[in-house]
């Protein structure tokens, strides 16, 4: 990894300010005096609040076994470089680049849309992911606890959710986790991508470090909430060889079960991360690139259902059976609990109709 340079945003993954394909206008320094480069230099994390008219989004991609998302904020201040979430941000006018990480929005009304959709006629009982497009636990969640609102509605109607996140916040949420995971109806997944945390500085700047999520999945696992690992994106070339390492970790700690994917660079995202991986990682730029595109058919952008997540090919079938090696081997008498759909109770607390 280079030393950086002055101008290397840190504690930001995205180096630049990726143009946004809706708009004919894009900023950059190039005034003759550099009048605007202190405001592109120094990003400042900036929250505006959403007020949305629904909440829960239905999921209609074939490899995501969840059906329905619901998404607390927009952007994310973790600054993960391969978060396929970025290009999201183009839709509200900001990039996929710094603006995602710093341009973020928050919707507090989350937890009274959720009622209101689940006390539809409408509605029938099946998984919330938590989140599709961000992470729900990211540190704006400190202030604003929407996500503990919305978990208090799911326990109140005894729904279930699904839950995803790489920070340890979400320990603060424990009783009400507890009382879900008394009925199976959470299933929470702690997503570790390195062991190593020089690499983790880099590519996940503003995340909890893996010895802090495996004690976060440790805690879970012995208060009863059922945990597992996403060990995701898998980057050939940076990642790949720790797979059989952060499955055992996550064992070692109490997880039930593993999940993984591979990284894909859609839209602005093979932009950010070809300049983040040439600044940090200049040596390997070229060997990482090639095998990123081997994953996907020679392209290292992807929409192809089925491949776009696992990728195909030589290399892609490595990685698989690596994994599925691992998790043989440390999860060999282990698994995550079914969603318990029997329970829910559009009345609340207050019903006896179950």
């Amino acid at each position: 990894m280079i030393d950086r340079e002055e101008e290397y945003f840190k504690g930001r993954g995205a180096q630049i300010q990726s143009g946004n394909r809706f708009l004919a206008h894009r900023i950059v320094a190039e005034h003759v005096e550099g009048i605007d480069e202190p405001l592109l230099l120094s990003p400042k994390t900036e929250v505006r609040i959403e007020h949305p008219k629904s909440i829960v989004n239905p999921i209609t991609s074939p490899d995501i076994g969840l059906s329905f998302s619901l998404n607390p904020y927009q952007g994310c201040e973790h600054g993960c470089i391969y978060c396929y979430s970025r290009n999201s941000h183009e839709y509200y006018g900001y990039s996929a680049g710094i603006d995602f990480e710093t341009k973020l929005m928050a919707k507090p009304d989350a937890p009274r849309l959720l009622e209101a959709k689940l006390l539809s006629k409408s509605w029938k009982v099946t998984p919330i992911s938590l989140s599709g497009n961000t992470d729900c636990y990211q540190p704006l969640e400190k202030k604003m606890e929407i996500t503990r609102g919305l978990l208090k509605v799911f326990a109140k109607y005894r729904h279930p959710v699904g839950i995803i996140t790489k920070n340890s916040l979400i320990l603060r949420d424990l009783d009400i986790l507890q009382d879900l995971a008394s009925q199976n109806l959470v299933q929470v997944y702690i997503s570790i991508t390195t062991l190593e945390e020089d690499l983790r500085r880099a590519m996940e700047p503003r995340t909890a470090s893996a010895a802090k999520r495996l004690s976060t999945l440790e805690a879970l696992a012995k208060a009863g909430v059922p945990v597992a690992v996403m060990n995701a994106p898998i980057i050939p070339g940076l990642n790949h060889h720790e797979i059989p390492q952060i499955i055992k970790a996550a064992a070692d700690h109490g997880a039930s079960g593993a999940g993984m994917t591979v990284v894909r660079l859609n839209g602005k995202l093979e932009e950010i991360f070809s300049d983040w991986l040439q600044k940090n990682f200049p040596d390997r730029f070229q060997k990482v690139m090639h095998q990123i595109a081997e994953l996907h058919g020679g392209k290292v952008q992807d929409n192809e259902f089925g491949r776009r997540m696992k990728g195909e090919g030589v290399l892609a079938e490595s990685i698989r059976q690596l994994f599925r090696h691992s998790r043989k081997k440390y999860f060999q008498d282990k698994s995550m609990p079914e969603y318990n759909l029997k329970v829910f109770r559009k009345g609340g607390n207050l019903s006896l109709d179950f």
